[in-house]
């Protein structure tokens, strides 16, 4: 049966056949599994040879969704149409220009009265697709609406298609082209039909009526939570918040809700003052003669609500004008810089009542405390992910975008100034960042720079192209800054080059843009810079964050600061950099392609588990917990992937006692169980041994092979009787072989002297009684289980989780371990076989004799060769024509840049009908044999999984 028609057949005659990526599809946006129609677009794009959109409605921030995608069509020469209305008004003229801005996409405005259609045509290699509903091209249908939406396909002989290219050829002929005149007339005449309705049906607002604030949902649990903090006595909170959050309303709430009879609010810049004041002014709703300033410039001493810099604050001569308890509550904005001596010299000063932190990034690299400083006391807590959700920020739409080349020269950290300012490079930042855009097209943007000289010459570049700009460094006094921020703000220039001096605390709502054309030198300054266009503006829809990705070391913090995922896990950040479904709400991420390959070689270069890193975040945890953190609490807190310190060390104890932070001493027996454990079980791929070692610490006389098998059946875990000798295998080191045996040899976990009664080993037995050492195994223990958690427990392997080879071999119950060398691409028995590919060898792969050409031909299909010299006749080709009878395991990996490990792609099946064998020269210049076939996998490979190991 063709692969169409059996879809077909599955879709509308018996849904129990088997499928394929031809299947009719309902789409249905699912927030919560991170399931979208965008998604469905953007993968239609990628793979297209041409699309043909028929939509009413378009927003800016639909567009935007796949500017990046379709960027990447041009490069490959492909182009598309679309065709759109006028209809009701809805879609803005700034819409309309910014589609003037896509050079591989026409334009037709259908003259169709009621023109309302919505519907996505794409032409692929060997059929069309068709997505038709209910979603227009706005970022709310694409990710957020309720909307239903079916996907299609059809080859070119088939009715539907035929009448769906006839009608779009019919409409594209009298449609009016789109052109720049166009949208000048356009914008003259428009009338926003739709809204001037909603107004007129809306209730008329009295404007002389007060407008009061309330507090967000974020800022009411904040309060309660300080309330609920100081009613236990504490005298000090910590709250960490996203910028953009309402970090400076909240504490005017929270001010509001204490009624203190002085206030201190201490900042670290003095333009931060007056909108601060104006903030507490508007919630408190007190005489303005109530609040004053202390500063380098005003002296308001006698103010109820007092608004000082630190470095007026700071000084002796102004301490000495007030009592130490003068402020019954005083607030300290953007709190990590307190352990400047500046602050600390104030707050041993001042004696409060009580004492609030306010951060968005706590985390400090100098090691001081800022959690000591304020008791342990985190009011509250909520970062960029979290905000998002709550809608408390305006919506982003990040660009990863490919920076500037030119013959050899890349940009990287070392580039020449002459380079980064070349009139080339000038030109290709405009058309950039035209082409990506802004809400409203008109842009306020904030550009941050690598240097000083870059900043201000780049600005000078931009003037001559007609753009009005200016760059500000530290040197700028405060009123020159203030009086270039306004300008901004009112649209007299559109950007301001800098470096780092807007990194924190600096409001600019109006921000509709920001640019980084700089490496980025840690995840917490790419969020501060990022945050810089979060807050809330009615100004704005959205805000354009274009990154230009350079040939940067750094590059792999990108995916680790806009997921949150510092774990420091290079499989995370290579998904998080393929399959950005994380980001929330109406936001976007998107990379070019180019640039995503220059991340993957980022996340493949860099070591993450250097000991100066390994130490600081250890650091920063211990400040945190007020305690010598251990590796669950890393899970838990999310700050470190423990197996990052098992690969580094023997064990997290050999790393404890590196850093003389050990609480105990364990002997070279005792640290060699726990380095197995480590390698072995913290992986945790496999519950089995983790659920068996808990259950003998309890039961310490041991368990019987049926008390083992009860124990599994009551967790739903697989207990037959090879997956329990499997387990005690592993545990006994009867599993291991070659350089494992040798390395693991002496911690053996439990004895098989009676196979009737399953026992911890002596040496196992005889390390429990050291208390330092059972705590170290507990906690290995309980982190294996959180690790497992991402693991199926109803089959032996999980799909697209990763595995060793020894890891494969002992999850299909292989008795031993075959060492790597000998496994090689494959290995079979026992009616299993088990294939590792690996497919970009390079020059110098591994044992490559000849010029293997492994391919994941599409989602289903894997090209694949044997070894060699093998031929029909050889055995392991016979058992594969004999499929019937054996159940063939695939893993892949990209490069051998990516580890030892391999993703598990599923079950496969050869297709007898490509079996054929083949002569191929070997790198020595003779000629074996080979056999090459496809192999069809069960279930089709993830999309963004596939593209990123194509």
């Amino acid at each position: 049966m063709d692969v169409l028609e059996q879809s077909l057949q599955k879709a509308f005659i018996n849904k129990e056949i088997e499928g394929s990526h031809y299947d009719p599809k309902l789409i249905i946006n699912r927030p919560e599994e991170k399931e979208f129609l965008l998604n469905v677009l953007q993968e239609e794009i990628d793979t297209c040879e041409n699309f043909f959109f028929s939509v009413a409605f378009i927003t800016q921030d639909g567009l935007n969704a796949l500017k990046s995608h379709l960027s990447d069509l041009a490069d490959r020469g492909i182009s598309g149409r679309l065709l759109t209305s006028t209809y009701l008004g809805f879609n803005h003229p700034d819409m309309f220009a910014s589609l003037l801005a896509i050079p591989n996409l026409e334009v037709r405005i259908s003259a169709k009265t009621g023109f309302h259609s919505k519907g996505y045509l794409f032409s692929q290699k060997e059929y069309h697709s068709f997505i038709i509903g209910s979603s227009n091209l706005t970022m709310s249908a694409l990710k957020l609406n309720y909307e239903w939406n079916i996907r299609l396909t059809s080859y070119e002989q088939g009715e539907v298609i035929h009448q769906i290219q006839h009608h779009l050829s019919s409409e594209w002929k009298h449609a009016e082209a789109l052109n720049q005149e166009w949208v000048n007339e356009y914008r003259r005449t428009y009338k926003p039909f739709a809204n001037n309705q909603k107004l007129a049906n809306a209730v008329t607002v009295d404007q002389t009526l007060p407008q009061y604030i309330l507090p967000n949902k974020m800022q009411k649990i904040a309060l309660n939570n300080l309330k609920e903090l100081r009613e236990t006595g504490a005298q000090k909170g910590l709250v960490i918040s996203a910028t953009g959050t309402g970090k400076t309303y909240l504490a005017a709430f929270d001010v509001l809700q204490v009624k203190p009879e002085r206030m201190l609010f201490i900042v670290h810049r003095e333009q931060i003052l007056n909108k601060a004041k104006e903030s507490f002014e508007k919630i408190l709703g007190e005489p303005s003669d109530q609040f004053g300033i202390l500063s380098g410039s005003q002296k308001d001493t006698d103010a109820k609500y007092l608004f000082a810099t630190i470095q007026t604050i700071s000084k002796p001569a102004y301490q000495e004008l007030f009592e130490q308890d003068y402020f019954d509550y005083i607030l300290i904005d953007e709190v990590h810089k307190a352990g400047a001596q500046s602050y600390l010299k104030t707050l041993d000063y001042f004696t409060p009542k009580f004492l609030l932190g306010m951060t968005a990034t706590p985390e400090r690299t100098d090691n001081f405390n800022i959690f000591e400083l304020f008791d342990y006391n985190i009011a509250y807590e909520i970062r960029l992910q979290e905000a998002l959700e709550e809608d408390l920020l305006c919506p982003f739409h990040y660009f990863g975008v490919t920076d500037f080349e030119k013959e050899d020269m890349v940009i990287s950290e070392t580039t020449d100034l002459k380079y980064l300012t070349m009139d080339d490079r000038v030109k290709f930042l405009i058309e950039k960042i035209n082409y990506y855009g802004c809400s409203g097209n008109y842009p306020k943007g904030l550009v941050f720079c690598s240097r000083k000289e870059e900043a201000q010459e780049l600005s000078a570049r931009f003037k001559q192209h007609k753009i009005p700009s200016t760059y500000l460094t530290g040197e700028h006094s405060i009123e020159e800054r203030e009086t270039q921020i306004e300008r901004l703000e009112t649209g007299e220039i559109n950007y301001i080059f800098t470096v780092d001096i807007f990194n924190e605390g600096i409001d600019i709502p109006k921000i509709n843009q920001v640019v980084m054309l700089r490496n980025t030198q840690s995840s917490i300054i790419f969020v501060q810079q990022l945050g810089r266009g979060l807050r809330k503006d009615k100004s704005k829809e959205f805000v354009t964050i274009i990154d230009f990705i350079g040939n940067y070391k750094n590059n792999y913090m990108i995916p680790m600061a806009l997921s949150g995922d510092i774990t420091r896990n290079k499989d995370n950040l290579r998904k998080d950099t393929f399959d950005t479904n994380y980001i929330s709400g109406l936001s976007t991420i998107n990379f070019e392609q180019v640039a995503k390959e220059r991340i993957f070689k980022s996340i493949d270069a860099v070591a993450l588990d250097s000991m100066r890193e390994l130490k600081q975040i250890y650091s920063s945890l211990k400040n945190r917990l007020n305690r010598i953190p251990y590796l669950t609490d890393f899970i838990k807190q999310q700050v470190l992937d423990p197996m990052l310190i098992a690969n580094k060390f023997d064990s997290y104890y050999t790393f404890l006692a590196k850093i003389k932070d050990n609480e105990g001493i364990l002997s070279v027996e005792e640290n060699k169980i726990l380095m197995f454990l480590s390698r072995e079980v913290l992986p945790g791929i496999r519950q089995h041994e983790i659920i068996l070692l808990s259950k003998l610490l309890k039961e310490t006389r041991g368990l019987t092979f049926e008390e083992i098998r009860e124990t599994f059946a009551k967790s739903q875990l697989a207990h037959d009787d090879k997956t329990i000798q499997s387990v005690i295998q592993t545990l006994s080191l009867k599993f291991y072989t070659g350089g494992q045996k040798k390395t693991y040899s002496g911690a053996e976990i439990i004895s098989v002297d009676n196979p009737q009664l399953i026992q911890f080993s002596s040496v196992f037995q005889q390390a429990l009684h050291n208390d330092y050492f059972r705590k170290l195994l507990e906690d290995l223990l309980t982190a294996s289980f959180y690790k497992s958690e991402k693991f199926a427990t109803d089959q032996p392997l999980t799909r697209y989780a990763k595995y060793r080879r020894r890891d494969a071999l002992r999850m299909l119950n292989w008795y031993e371990q075959m060492v790597d060398q000998n496994i090689g691409g494959y290995t079979y028995k026992d009616g299993k076989f088990i294939i590792f590919i690996t497919l970009q060898k390079g020059d110098d792969f591994k044992g490559a004799q000849m010029a293997y050409e492994d391919e994941l031909v599409d989602k289903t299909t894997m090209r694949w060769f044997t070894k060699s010299p093998r031929t029909l006749s050889s055995p392991e080709v016979k058992a594969l024509q004999d499929a019937e009878n054996w159940t063939i395991h695939l893993f892949v990996k990209k490069s051998d840049d990516e580890g030892k490990e391999f993703y598990y792609l599923g079950e496969a099946t050869p297709i007898q009908s490509t079996v054929k064998q083949l002569s191929k020269p070997t790198q020595e210049g003779k000629v074996q044999n080979v056999v090459e076939m496809d192999l069809k996998l069960t279930n089709a490979v993830d999309t963004k999984l596939f593209k990123y190991l194509t």
